[in-house]
């Protein structure tokens, strides 16, 4: 190789991909001693749901065993789960929540 094929000019650009943070899907499990009324709640306060929208995702924890609270990134899912789970405990209620990955990631 010459000094000239170096002063080309000629430069190559590598492109990186970045690729969307995995996503966890916060779910409420059901129990039977947590009232129906604190899982409202719950579902109004650490995740923003309107009363209507709480209502049925506590009725799909009471009828299918759980129910979904939201789909965040893990730092955020994390942080809501140890929210929900000191509320709880707080209050003296055994409520269950986990984070999960969402399917397909």
């Amino acid at each position: 190789m010459t000094r000239r094929d170096l002063d080309s000019g000629t430069q190559t650009l590598e492109r990186t991909r970045t690729q969307r943070p995995r996503l966890f899907r916060v779910l409420l499990l059901n129990d039977d001693y947590t009232p129906m009324e604190f899982v409202v709640e719950v579902l109004r306060r650490f995740f923003r749901k309107t009363e209507q929208e709480a209502e049925l995702i506590m009725l799909a924890v009471h009828h299918k065993g759980q129910g979904v609270a939201g789909v965040y990134s893990r730092d955020v899912a994390e942080t809501k789960v140890a929210q929900v789970m000191a509320a709880a405990r707080q209050e003296g209620f055994p409520l269950r929540v986990v984070a999960e990955p969402e399917a397909g990631e």
